[in-house]
């Protein structure tokens, strides 16, 4: 699909739709039917993704053949023990997109994920959907920008509070009190204001 002159095949491989680790292990092997299978099953969400945070079709169409030509280039890279396949397509996919996308924007974005965050809650905010782009500027600019780096990075590229920690240079408890009071301060922001009266 995404490489010519590859083998249609693997030797001694039969992966079957549905089993992803099978599929990727079959990629590695330079199998090209089983890439096939794998955009079919995983394209349409992430394509969804990546014309989200771009905002654009064709970008996001762009953006998705490169991210399934690095998985053909690195399926071999792929590990089980660090998350699931979608996972890891999902996190590729994001990753590719946020580096099209300017600092400004990819806070607003961080933004924008982890207010959605709240929705799970009975007493949260709407989703960010429903929150207008300048606003989202202003709620950007009005964080701290250690507060949107523990969120970048566990939002969109999915790191674990401890990867985070690794990654910037501080404590686990330093990322985990950072992130939660940055979600706290996105919740109060994005909470309907009511007027108190007695």
């Amino acid at each position: 699909m995404l490489s010519e002159g590859a083998p249609a095949g693997a030797a001694g491989i039969s992966p079957r739709a549905g089993d992803d680790r099978a599929l990727v292990a079959a990629i590695a092997a330079g199998d090209q039917q089983a890439l096939g299978m794998l955009y079919d099953q995983h394209a349409p969400k992430l394509l969804g993704l990546a014309r989200r945070m771009l905002g654009d079709q064709a970008a996001a169409e762009d953006l998705l053949h490169d991210v399934f030509l690095e998985v053909w280039q690195h399926a071999a890279e792929y590990s089980a023990a660090r998350g699931t396949v979608d996972a890891w397509l999902t996190i590729r996919t994001r990753s590719r997109a946020l580096d099209r996308l300017g600092r400004g924007a990819r806070h607003a974005l961080a933004v924008e994920r982890a207010a959605g965050e709240q929705a799970g809650h009975a007493d949260a905010p709407a989703p960010a959907a429903g929150v207008d782009g300048a606003r989202l500027h202003d709620l950007v600019a009005r964080l701290p920008a250690e507060l949107v780096t523990v969120l970048e990075l566990g939002y969109f590229e999915g790191l674990s509070a401890s990867e985070a920690a690794v990654r910037i240079g501080i404590p686990v408890g330093t990322v985990k009190s950072r992130t939660a009071r940055a979600l706290s301060l996105l919740r109060e922001a994005l909470e309907p204001r009511t007027a108190v009266k007695s």
